[in-house]
């Protein structure tokens, strides 16, 4: 089976537009949303105008495995110890380079307290104003499949993934705190591989103890040679850096990480890493990646008595 590829002109455009240092990404990410916020025809080739329907069906249908919005009352968090719950807590998910925010605002119209997180100042801006004209809709949807209507709160921060101001500053007030679900599309995709082991560190270190990280797998499709964003991924760049957090890794000559599942899994490190829950193949998913993608489920390691 095809899969349908990015027009080449944005593909080229993306990997042309990010040829500086590593440093200089994070500038450059802004770059594009300051040209978008003044452009009546804004590139944002990434964006496709609403959530993953994979991720909505994860959210919807594997409760299973995530628990649902509401968390046991005897598990306390003092930010969110909602009056509106009678003494249950709602628990928090976050979405790093949240975009526009379609996922924060499905997560929140579900029942989560959501928060989005951009590097960037108007792209931060977008997501407000896209909350403000759709939030209603999101949850309309919600109570219309059986769902709260109540819905959570969204909370949209601007701020560097890698740094902990952006949890202090905000309404968090916390460098330590800690997320109940975590949901990654195409962040760890955007990053230049260099980065991948510093991912995988912050993603562990900000999921909490009994929280899921939920990976949409992409672009599986696309040959790592090609350079990015985004980059091309396989299952395994993702096994060996959640299982090996903070590690640099050795590469092969296709762009993937050296060794297979089995192998990355065994040197896992236990105290850092995470491991994979379950792994299926999306049934629904944006049409750039049908055929492909794939959604992972990770937790912490699992302690042993």
């Amino acid at each position: 089976m095809s899969t349908p590829a990015p027009p080449p002109d944005d593909r080229n455009r993306l990997r042309d537009h990010f040829t500086a240092p590593t440093s200089e990404h994070t500038k450059l990410w802004s770059q594009i949303w300051d040209k978008a916020a003044t452009s009546s025809d804004p590139w944002l080739p990434w964006d496709r105008l609403g959530p993953n329907p994979a991720f909505i069906d994860t959210l919807t249908k594997r409760q299973d495995l995530l628990g649902g919005p509401i968390e046991d009352p005897s598990i306390q968090n003092s930010v969110h110890d909602r009056g509106d719950l009678a003494g249950q807590r709602r628990r928090t998910a976050l979405v790093p380079g949240c975009g526009k925010g379609y996922d924060v605002l499905l997560l929140a119209s579900l029942g989560y307290d959501a928060y989005g997180l951009e590097v960037s100042e108007k792209a931060m801006e977008a997501a407000v104003r896209n909350a403000a004209e759709t939030y209603d809709r999101y949850k309309d949807e919600s109570a219309g499949e059986g769902k709260s209507d109540a819905g959570g709160r969204y909370t949209f921060i601007c701020g560097d993934f890698f740094d902990d101001a952006w949890l202090v500053d905000s309404a968090l007030n916390d460098k330590d705190f800690k997320f109940d679900l975590i949901y990654d599309y195409t962040f760890f995709c955007a990053l230049p591989p260099e980065l991948r082991p510093k991912w995988a560190t912050r993603q562990a270190g900000l999921l909490a103890q009994e929280g899921r990280l939920v990976c949409l797998e992409f672009p599986l499709y696309k040959d790592p040679k090609i350079g990015g964003p985004p980059f091309g991924m396989n299952a395994e760049a993702y096994v060996a850096h959640l299982s090996r957090p903070g590690e640099v890794l050795k590469y092969d000559e296709k762009g993937y990480p050296d060794g297979t599942e089995e192998e990355f899994v065994k040197g896992r490190n236990d105290e850092k890493g995470l491991e994979r829950v379950e792994r299926w193949k999306a049934e629904r998913t944006h049409k750039i990646g049908e055929g492909t993608d794939h959604v992972s489920v990770w937790k912490h390691v699992s302690k042993t008595a």
